[in-house]
């Protein structure tokens, strides 16, 4: 199949197939458009989502391989069972999507810039309300320490982004994540990319295609009711 890269119509909220992404840079799809709840909601529901620098046009990818954790296979090492055990914390889902997002957005020492640009928050806020994306907190004395957020699309959880304030901190989410999502049913994470965090808590790498396929699936299957009600939950 011939790869190119495709300007969006504003006007249209249409995406083409995943498999004309660029190989380089690695699945570069679309330029253009606009994120806007139904054309954010296309693009998920295809394997695409938004990524790009500050300044930037709006930049639409489906990479290959596709970063994935199935979360009853979450590797949870020596340290993190440490963590598990000995750190007092509190954990909660979708009691503070708004806090989590900005924090996610924040300047970070291992970075110069962020891609969470005022737009991107905006947009995922407003996907919250809509009750598509959620957030999973962790909290420490009262204080939020750490959290991570993304979309529920049936039994897949796309996951956008984390943070943290403590040692271990997104670590903490991702387990949180992990464990209440299988209770309700859920069955795969994506991560979009594979990076050397993701890799410490073992995220597989699928061909695009088989993401694809799973994708296909799993968004036709329901949650069990109550994943995403605003509440606290316990590992």
């Amino acid at each position: 199949m011939s790869r190119y890269l495709t300007q969006l119509d504003d006007e249209l909220c249409w995406f083409p197939d995943p498999r004309h992404a660029l190989e380089e840079p690695n699945g570069l799809l679309a330029i253009g458009g606009d994120l806007s709840p139904d054309r954010l909601l296309a693009a998920y529901h295809r394997g695409i989502f938004p990524w790009n620098e500050p300044h930037q046009p709006l930049l639409w990818w489906s990479p290959d391989p596709r970063g994935v954790v199935l979360p009853d296979q979450l590797h949870i090492g020596r340290s993190l069972h440490k963590a598990i055990r000995r750190t007092s914390f509190d954990i909660s889902v979708n009691r503070a999507f708004n806090e989590v997002i900005v924090a996610c957005a924040a300047p970070r020492r291992s970075a110069s810039g962020t891609w969470i640009s005022t737009p991107m928050i905006d947009a995922y806020q407003q996907l919250h309300r809509l009750g598509h994306a959620h957030s999973v907190e962790i909290w420490q004395e009262g204080e939020l320490r750490a959290g991570l957020y993304g979309l529920s699309l049936g039994r897949l959880f796309c996951g956008e982004s984390m943070f943290s304030r403590i040692d271990n901190g997104a670590k903490l989410a991702m387990v949180a994540l992990c464990r209440h999502f299988a209770r309700h049913g859920g069955v795969l994470i994506d991560c979009q990319m594979q990076n050397d965090f993701l890799a410490t808590l073992g995220i597989q790498q699928w061909p695009r295609s088989q993401f694809l396929s799973a994708l296909n699936r799993l968004t036709q299957q329901p949650l069990q009711a109550g994943c995403w009600q605003p509440r606290s939950i316990s590992l």
